[in-house]
């Protein structure tokens, strides 16, 4: 009798503490914790690598668990990366699309599964997909006011080379865009050449080559990207040209660039922020908050005067250096 009393006082005091809430707080902690599928078009570019370095911050501070792949600048690969992350059950999808095009897929097949898409950079274009917001750089007006310093620079005329990022990305439209829109307030400056360069090195030191040895009036080179600016300012460099290097990004290494007299401007962006942003605001939507369709950030124009007072680590980090 004394043990059968035992076992319903305890079972009495367990019904008691499970009622109340006390029992199973680990389980019930689990269940808060929200799960946010990553599709990053890859981990090699800084900007990139800078945006996930964002995420998993306020992944940490907001108790969420985060699910990362890398597509390697493989479109396809990327779309097959969306729908696995989808079959895991996450709660929202923050999506840096490596091709605009094709991202549209991943998009469609995240709407039918009723998961929110946060677009980071690069725009999912066609498709008829939703997206709950788009946050980027406002490349249109970073490249404008980029290019209308360049002229201000050579006195509003004069000839000048265009080295592109990937044909058809939303920053390669966008900065080409705000270029021209430039262009056409300074009807003193040429366009001699452009290439792309598809925001590579390597690509824009052969580019910038060939423009030079081409046409020996260029006095200025706009590179859609730090790493074509400075491609270019090397290729000039190297042929013993004075000509004038721009870029848009705010890598250490064009930071550093613009210190040493090689290069001469960027707009820097802030990736960073961004990637911390779409995590916040990927649980707002999930929390039933309305935040806006689009969202740009502003980027910060480095050039010799202010190169001193800017780190790097605003734009893109800790973990830039």
């Amino acid at each position: 009798m004394r043990n059968k009393r035992i076992a319903l006082v305890s079972a009495a005091i367990l019904a008691l503490v499970s009622g109340s809430g006390l029992v199973a707080t680990s389980s019930q902690a689990a269940a808060k914790q929200k799960v946010i599928g990553v599709a990053v078009a890859d981990q090699k570019s800084l900007f990139y690598i800078a945006a996930v370095d964002g995420m998993k911050k306020a992944a940490a501070a907001n108790n969420v668990k985060l699910i990362i792949l890398s597509a390697d600048n493989d479109a396809n690969k990327q779309v097959g990366q969306v729908n696995n992350l989808l079959t895991q059950n996450i709660d929202a999808l923050v999506y840096i699309a490596q091709d605009a095009t094709a991202a549209a897929a991943g998009v469609k097949a995240a709407n039918k599964a009723k998961v929110p898409v946060i677009a980071v950079d690069e725009k999912p274009e066609s498709g008829n997909g939703k997206l709950a917001t788009y946050i980027a750089t406002n490349s249109v007006t970073a490249a404008d006011q980029l290019c209308t310093w360049l002229f201000n620079q050579i006195g509003n005329k004069g000839e000048i080379g265009i080295l592109h990022g990937v044909l058809g990305a939303t920053a390669e439209v966008q900065r080409t865009q705000g270029c021209q829109n430039a262009l056409k307030r300074t009807p003193g400056i040429k366009v001699d050449a452009e290439a792309t360069a598809n925001w590579d090195e390597t690509q824009a030191y052969k580019a910038a080559q060939n423009m030079l040895q081409a046409n020996p009036n260029i006095v200025a080179i706009f590179g859609e990207s730090d790493a074509m600016g400075l491609g270019a300012a090397k290729a000039a460099k190297d042929a013993n040209r004075k000509v004038i290097s721009v870029g848009i990004d705010g890598f250490p290494t064009m930071v550093q660039g613009i210190k040493d007299g090689l290069t001469q401007a960027t707009q820097a962006q802030v990736p960073f922020v961004m990637g911390q942003q779409s995590i916040t605001d990927a649980l707002k939507v999930l929390s039933g908050k309305k935040i806006p369709a689009i969202q740009y950030k502003a980027t910060v124009l480095v050039t010799s005067t202010n190169v001193n007072s800017v780190d790097p680590v605003q734009f893109y980090g800790p973990n830039v250096k």
